[in-house]
């Protein structure tokens, strides 16, 4: 298991207090965060932008020393034997990072495997076994600049797996490619986890993405732990209820602030749009309320002619909690 304890980084900085005068400026990147991964599990890291994640991921991967806090991997002290760790843990970005473009498929993992001390016939094979994985196979021997960007975000994959990583750090993986190819990525991923046992820390933007991939989520903002749990237990804690849409016809006044007085109780609010054919009745509620705002118009006589419910999501919770963050600042 991958465990985080008490992780915290400050930089250092210089700010100037005149033409002759500067004075050093402590910035707290990550306070005191702990965190686990699993061997199988794959584990979402979220926060609105510098919240702390990429730093957090540089120091999980060894390339930050924290300032304080320990990291094991599998036993093994990332800080106090950094080249030790390298070997069990790898990261793959999103976009067309860390990728040689003049060089081939197979040059590349080629290259990146010497960096872990592999070669002859066993990083030949390691590198066959996964251009098959990757369907790159046809393409091996094609310079990078020529691949599409489905095809670049394979080998990135690719190259994440050349030393068989227990733990993978993905940042954006599927970033700027197309819906039928972020899918199949998704799939590769889960089958990483599932079939492969690797423990996945992942980072998107895409947070139907987290929500479908995630077993937990840590949620951070500037630097320090909000929530942690699984997704579908944040939106319940942070973005509980529901939007009810109904477009009906003939709704007379008196029943619009009936139905108002029968939603003050519930913590629901109503909006009344006009619409061509009638009106669209919008209800925000903390909690279920279809069937009971469904009982009321029946019992006046009101039919809907189109119904929609919308589910608050990850992203709802995400910007919740950021809004809620934001103002405890400013009282503060």
């Amino acid at each position: 298991m991958l465990t985080a304890v008490n992780l915290r980084k400050v930089f250092v900085t210089k700010e100037k207090k005149g033409p002759w005068r500067s004075r050093k400026k402590e910035v707290v990147a990550v306070n005191t965060l702990d965190l686990a991964i699993r061997p199988g599990e794959i584990v979402g890291l979220l926060g609105i932008n510098g919240a702390g994640k990429t730093t957090t991921i540089k120091m999980l991967s060894t390339l930050l020393v924290p300032t304080a806090g320990s990291i094991m991997v599998d036993g093994t002290d990332a800080v106090k034997e950094p080249m030790k760790v390298k070997k069990r843990i790898n990261m793959i970005a999103g976009g067309e990072r860390m990728l040689y473009w003049r060089l081939t498929a197979r040059e590349n993992l080629a290259y990146f495997g010497s960096l872990y001390g592999l070669s002859g016939k066993a990083l030949t094979e390691r590198i066959h076994r996964l251009l098959q994985a990757v369907e790159l196979e046809a393409a091996a021997d094609t310079p990078v600049e020529q691949y599409s960007k489905g095809m670049k975000q394979r080998l990135q994959i690719a190259r994440g797996l050349i030393n068989n990583p227990s733990y993978l750090f993905l940042d954006e993986p599927t970033l700027g490619l197309d819906a039928p190819i972020a899918k199949h990525l998704r799939e590769h991923i889960r089958n990483l986890a599932v079939k492969e046992g690797k423990g996945i820390l992942l980072t998107s933007h895409y947070l139907t993405e987290v929500e479908a991939l995630c077993e937990r989520v840590y949620i951070i903002d500037q630097g320090e732990l909000v929530l942690h749990d699984t997704p579908k237990r944040v939106i319940q804690k942070v973005a509980a209820g529901e939007i009810l849409s109904l477009w009906v016809s003939g709704l007379l006044p008196a029943t619009h602030e009936h139905l108002r007085q029968m939603l003050v109780p519930l913590e629901a609010s109503l909006t009344i749009l006009e619409q061509s054919d009638g009106v669209e009745l919008r209800i925000q509620s903390k909690g279920e309320i279809t069937a009971q705002v469904l009982k009321f118009l029946f019992e006046h006589g009101v039919i809907p002619h189109r119904l929609e419910v919308e589910k608050p999501k990850l992203e709802d919770a995400i910007l919740k909690l950021a809004g809620r963050e934001e103002k405890g600042r400013e009282k503060a």
